[in-house]
């Protein structure tokens, strides 16, 4: 079962997602902010991370940097999230390595869709 990191500081945001995840057939680890985030990902090892951009401390930003500057997490799929549909931070997060970028309020068929076609793509 695909392991995915839901990161996001808005509970109602991390409830939805979790089940959405859930129902679509992942396990799956939160975070409720950059740090958090981070070492979610050394301890729990996620095959993708669902990463707000707007996040307390270390953005969204930051966090996408961090793991795409680091070997172990520098091909690991990410999702980002926004709730600004803005094309500067669409362009900046895919510059820095998105793998897709989705912005809130978004359809859930539709992330689940960009959830498992990342999915497919990493498995060997």
């Amino acid at each position: 079962m695909a392991k995915v990191l839901v990161v996001d500081d808005e509970p109602n945001i991390v409830l939805s997602l979790e089940f959405l995840m859930e129902q679509a057939g992942f396990e799956v680890v939160t975070a409720e902010d950059g740090e958090q985030a981070l070492a979610r990902v050394n301890d729990s090892q996620p095959d993708l991370l669902l990463l707000d951009i707007s996040l307390p401390g270390i953005s969204g930003f930051d966090v996408l940097e961090r793991l795409r500057s680091e070997a172990a997490t520098a091909q690991l799929p990410i999702i980002m999230l926004t709730a600004h549909g803005r094309d500067v931070e669409r362009e900046k997060g895919m510059a820095l390595g998105a793998d897709d970028y989705i912005t809130k309020p978004f359809s859930t068929q539709s992330l689940v869709e960009k959830v498992k076609a990342l999915l497919i793509e990493e498995q060997p």
